[in-house]
């Protein structure tokens, strides 16, 4: 990838920020199956619940859920000159691949191709002013993450990594990827990590919870904390109403209120450490 950064009047390559938008949080793993958009949407959903103007990007085109969960359907209407409008839906602004392809073909895209529409998702959609947009990657350390560094400057990142041994080396290359691109992790999240049985009332660990928080320790990134194995969060996704809007005080979405408060947390520290010039390049 060049890094050559033009700087006379010919035309500036990015990252450029979008104006109106403070924070940009990108929600990534390693490999697919580990609950990652569950994560992305419902911490989306809790930050609009704590009182922030947040958006919600899909931009994971091999399987656009972000639609089914935020229960957002319908065209995003085009406004003038190609700029789109987002649809709103649990206080959320949502636009997602999957909405520009409605029906349930997969899509097969190519390299260059996404590169393009993730630009145009951040470029001609209008957020309007936004404290955070939280954008669901694909899984994985592909295009669709290049190019997205490429396009905006991310202010972190947070990577979704299940306690089994196989997420965990997955979880461990989707730290390495944001960090050679030098963008920020906010922290990891151990999603399905125990499962509370209804019956017996015992915690069960499926998948020999802590693992995460081992992998968080070695490689000195912030731990954000544990999801359980629940039910209620699959359910809630899959009707298009994510637990988080039971709010802080529903016990299905409590940890995922600590998740959204150490992500608000952490995206402090890292502006307050982040090199002064960023806030006014031109």
């Amino acid at each position: 990838m060049g890094h050559g950064h033009s700087h006379g009047p010919a035309q500036q390559t990015g990252p450029f920020p979008l104006p109106g938008v403070s924070n940009i949080i990108a929600v990534g793993s390693g490999k697919g199956g580990v609950g990652k958009t569950t994560v992305a949407v419902n911490l989306a959903v809790a930050l609009a619940k704590m009182g922030f103007r947040t958006g919600l990007l899909d931009a994971d085109v091999y399987g656009p859920n972000v639609p089914l969960m935020m229960n957002a359907a319908g065209q995003p209407r085009v406004l003038t000159e190609n700029l789109i409008e987002p649809l709103m839906n649990h206080g959320v602004k949502v636009i997602s691949v999957g909405l520009l392809n409605p029906g349930d073909k997969p899509l097969v895209w190519r390299g260059p191709m996404l590169h393009s529409i993730i630009r145009q998702f951040l470029q001609q959609v209008v957020w309007g002013e936004l404290d955070y947009l939280v954008v669901d990657l694909p899984p994985g350390t592909g295009d669709v993450v290049i190019s997205l560094f490429q396009t905006v400057p991310l202010t972190g990142a947070v990577v979704v990594s299940t306690p089994s041994d196989v997420s965990l080396q997955d979880g461990r290359k989707a730290i390495e990827m944001f960090r050679t691109a030098r963008v920020d992790i906010l922290g990891i999240v151990e999603n399905m990590s125990n499962f509370h049985c209804p019956h017996c009332h015992q915690e069960i660990d499926i998948f020999s919870k802590g693992g995460v928080e081992r992998t968080a320790m070695q490689f000195g990134v912030p731990f954000l904390g544990t999801i359980e194995l629940d039910p209620d969060i699959r359910k809630g996704g899959d009707t298009g109403q994510p637990v988080a809007l039971g709010g802080d005080a529903s016990p299905h979405a409590k940890a995922l209120y600590e998740l959204a408060k150490q992500v608000v947390t952490r995206v402090a520290e890292v502006k307050k450490n982040a090199p002064g010039d960023i806030l006014h390049v031109q």
